[in-house]
């Protein structure tokens, strides 16, 4: 399986973990708001600090971004270009985030793909920071109650990254037992999802949020791409008995490359290594 070598020696636990309560819901992000504050408000107005969300159309601008890119100085695998600022709104097809805290303050990890005002179909690294809701667009959460990701120094990857950690409830109301995980590089991701869920006793699961990257993609329709450093969100998922009779996790994902190249598709499984990270939530179906 391909592989990347990262600056700092492999942490023992491939996945960070931890269990919580969780529930699915939607709501309305607000024009005029920074995209932080916006997400934000509407996981608190359910009761959570903190969880993912999935969003499949959306409006913004003014808008910051960053892609994967090399990097100039070999302290990380892979870097960020610099910063992209389009002009006008940007019409945004799909993305992920993961809504937790960093510093002790909100914050946020996003992907996505879009087309900016001028036509040009792009995609990458959100900045929370310089990012703005043009107008109201609808998202689909889980927040979670137990659990919050935070950002925190990764020695592997050389990165600052978020991780699931234990928090105490906000006593929001929950329906379903989840788990926060955050998969560790240069390990399949269909495969870590399978491995995990057999380790916990869990036959049906069901993927919210997921923000990370791949070393390239292989997708099961034979595309295929090639530059290994990614911007990955996953846009489905699902893990189940399958018809070998063993757990199969289908994952289906959009990315964008360090050359630009956009991809779409269903992963293949056992051929999809992680590249930095992969954070998302697993809600426990039965």
């Amino acid at each position: 399986m391909r592989s990347i070598k990262q600056p700092g020696p492999p942490i023992v636990e491939r996945i960070q973990w931890v269990e919580a309560r969780g529930r699915a819901f939607a709501f309305t992000l607000q024009a005029g708001l920074p995209l932080l504050d916006a997400a934000r408000r509407g996981f608190a107005a359910e009761g959570f600090a903190g969880g993912v969300l999935n969003f499949r159309q959306g409006a913004l601008g003014p808008f910051g971004y960053v892609m994967p890119a090399l990097s100039k100085t070999g302290e990380n695998a892979a870097f960020y270009s610099d910063t992209f600022r389009p002009e006008g709104v940007t019409r945004v097809r799909l993305g992920s985030m993961t809504l937790g805290t960093r510093d002790g303050a909100p914050f946020f990890h996003c992907h996505g793909l879009w087309t900016e005002a001028d036509g040009k179909a792009s995609g990458g690294h959100m900045l929370p920071d310089e990012t703005m809701v043009a107008e109201p667009f609808e998202v689909e959460a889980f927040g979670l109650d137990g659990a919050m990701f935070t950002a925190e120094p990764d020695p592997e990857t050389n990165f600052k990254l978020f991780g699931p950690v234990a928090a105490a409830s906000t006593g929001a109301r929950t329906t379903r037992r989840a788990f926060a995980l955050r998969l560790r590089p240069n390990q399949d991701f269909a495969g870590c999802l399978e491995g995990f869920c057999r380790a916990h006793g869990i036959s049906r699961a069901k993927l919210h949020g997921g923000v990370g990257s791949t070393i390239g993609a292989r997708f099961t329709h034979g595309a295929v791409t090639e530059p290994f450093a990614t911007e990955l969100a996953i846009t489905s998922g699902a893990i189940e008995i399958g018809r070998s009779k063993a757990l199969e996790a289908a994952l289906d994902v959009a990315l964008v490359d360090y050359t630009g190249g956009i991809a779409e598709g269903r992963m293949v499984r056992g051929d999809n290594p992680v590249l930095m990270t992969m954070e998302l939530v697993l809600e426990v179906l039965d």
